[in-house]
């Protein structure tokens, strides 16, 4: 039988208790990709600030996050996620990714035509702990549109 020392307990609890700022965006990442918006907001912070900028939205909340990622991965249901890479930077992690799937549903004001989307993005996460604090999420809006077959920008219409 072996006997811990308080030392050996401390420095054992520390080692599985720590997770870095990438894992914990890979976690959320990795949820998402697989349309799982609880798995991946359990790693999200109850006061997390969101600013999604191609859609307008700025100082969101937790309510605004749950409301995006559903939408896409409804609207999506082949959705594919493809981290293409991940820079840690203290607490700061900015991912560069691909979104990509087939439309089914109406996705941020454009009907549905059943085609297919890939957009490159940019998301930056501040974590604490292990915890998601803030969002901020980056892409073309234009070419978001352009795959959708949006004609107009003050109107959605189709081409």
């Amino acid at each position: 039988m072996k006997l811990f020392t308080r030392k050996d307990q401390a420095e054992d609890r520390a080692g599985a208790a720590e997770v870095t700022p990438a894992e914990t965006v890979s976690a959320f990442l990795t949820a998402f990709g697989r349309r799982d918006v609880e798995a991946a907001l359990s790693v999200v912070d109850d006061s997390v600030r969101v600013d999604i900028h191609p859609t307008g939205l700025r100082e969101g909340g937790s309510a605004e996050l749950r409301a995006f990622l559903t939408e896409t991965a409804t609207a999506f249901p082949d959705l594919l996620v493809t981290v293409k890479n991940l820079i840690e930077t203290g607490s700061v992690v900015t991912a560069e990714l691909k979104v990509e799937g087939t439309q089914a549903a109406v996705y941020l004001g454009a009907i549905n035509q059943e085609k297919h989307l890939d957009v490159d993005q940019a998301w930056r996460f501040t974590v604490s702990g292990d915890r998601v604090t803030a969002v901020d999420a980056y892409w073309c809006q234009n070419q978001l549109y352009r795959r959708l077959a949006v004609k107009r920008l003050d109107q959605i219409s189709l081409v």
